[in-house]
Parts: structure tokens; sequence; C-alpha cells
């Protein structure tokens, strides 16, 4: 994919493929990622114990790479929502969101007048520090800003549609493990009501022209997800990844030199 940012990649249904970062907020992090083929970054709050002086900083990472990053708050509290965007957050993903009234509060923190009332910050990270027009400045970090909500409960599932149909969601991004457990089912993704809450919650996307994006936890499921209507694709995480690369290693390593004896 040629470079673009998040709000451009919301607005077509071809894949995006990106990488979830739960651990190493390391300097190179960003350039890693690119080098990998990535197309974004998803920066993780709500798990990793990292804290906002880590966003100001890893988001310079990301820019540094040219590699759009968005970032999950831990809650839809306004100062995590305003924070994020100060610190310089291009996309927003908020966990458990579950109608569409509480869609629009998350719109009304993270914007600025006169599509939100979100707290003036100007030549901070967020504008690069630069200088200009107030009504520039607030143009463009209306214009900039992508907000990914997160279906992860049977309430939002309920309310998908309403929630894809206000016009400030950009992209409509399913919690499966959080789904599952609002369900009554966890871990179940074979079971027909947790398929049945997926069909629902693509056809709301589908409907109203939203992007769709989903965690896998491997490439036949990225596969898969995509021909069901998923075009936002976060391939594991940074942990899990090394984790995994590093077992299969060892282990044929293991299994090599034992075979030569000692």
């Amino acid at each position: 994919m040629t470079e673009q940012s998040l709000k451009a990649m919301a607005r077509t249904r071809a894949p995006k493929f990106g990488h979830f970062i739960v651990e190493f907020a390391t300097p190179g992090i960003g350039h890693v990622l690119k080098a990998a083929g990535c197309d974004f970054a998803l920066f993780d709050l709500e798990h990793s114990g990292f804290h906002f002086e880590t966003v100001k900083s890893v988001l310079r990472y990301f820019e540094a790479a040219a590699l759009p990053a968005i970032v999950r708050v831990p809650s839809k509290e306004y100062h995590h929502i305003a924070r994020a965007m100060d610190m310089g957050a291009e996309g927003l993903m908020l966990p458990m969101v579950g109608t569409a009234e509480e869609a629009r509060r998350i719109v009304h923190s993270m914007k600025y007048h006169p599509e939100g009332a979100r707290g003036v910050a100007l030549q901070v990270a967020h504008d690069r520090y630069r200088p200009g027009s107030v009504a520039d400045k607030f143009a463009a970090a209306n214009a900039r800003s992508t907000f990914f909500c997160q279906i992860e409960t049977a309430e939002g599932v309920e309310n998908a549609d309403a929630i894809a149909a206000v016009e400030e969601v950009d992209c409509l991004w399913v919690g499966h493990f959080d789904l599952s457990v609002s369900l009554g089912i966890p871990g179940e993704f074979e079971h027909p009501a947790f398929k049945a809450a997926i069909d629902r919650t693509i056809a709301a996307a589908r409907k109203h022209g939203k992007a769709l994006g989903r965690l896998v936890p491997d490439v036949e499921t990225g596969i898969a997800l995509y021909a069901a209507g998923f075009d936002f694709i976060c391939y594991s995480g940074d942990a899990w990844v090394l984790r995994s690369a590093l077992a299969e290693a060892v282990t044929r390593l293991r299994q090599g030199t034992e075979s030569h004896g000692s």
C-alpha cells in the first residue's frame, strides 16, 4: 500500500495490515514495523502498562518512520481521550463502546470546535509545535483524527447499526475475546452466537460504508476475515511474535544438536 493517512485508509476497503504493540516501545519500533511492510501500528494502553509519557515518545518514533499509529486508550474518560490526541495520536481506539450515544460523547471529547469540545492545546505534540491560525489548526486536527470504535460487548453488537451510523465513526473494530465473554461463550469463536454477532457487525459496517478491523492470531485467520469483509487486519502482537519465532528456532536448534549427541 502506498503511504497514506489512517483517515484515507478507512475510506477504502483495500486490505491494511498492522501490528499490535504491547511490550516494546523502543526507538526503532516504527522503522522495524515499516521495514516489515506494515501499513499501521496499534499501540495499546488498555493492557500494556504504558503511560502517556511513553505515548508521547513512541508516536515520534512512528512519525519518523512515516507509519500511521492508532492509540488504544484504557477508558472512555475525557482525560484519556483528549490527552492521547494532544500527544499526537492520528487514530484513537476506544474499548467497549456500547451505544451510539457513547460514540457521540467520544467524538465530542476528541474533536475541536465546532465538531466537539476538546480542550485547546496548540503548538504542542499533535501539531508538531508549529504556529498557525486557530481555525486552520482546528480544521486540520478534526480532519486528521480517525475514530476506531471497538465492538466487543453484546450491547455493542445490538447497537452496531446505530453506532456505525454516527458520521465521525471511521471503523468498527471487533474485540473478539471480550465479545465472546460478553456473549457467555469465552473463546468459542465457532459458536453460532459468536458468528451471528460477527455477521451483524459486518452488516452494520457495510450498510454505512465504514471500515472493519480485528486483531488476528495467524495469517490464515487474517485472509479469511478479509474475505468476510474485514479490511484493517492487525497481525498478532510484538511479544507473541517474538516468543513464537524464538520458540520455533530454539526448538529446532535443540532437536538438531541432540541428533548429533554430546
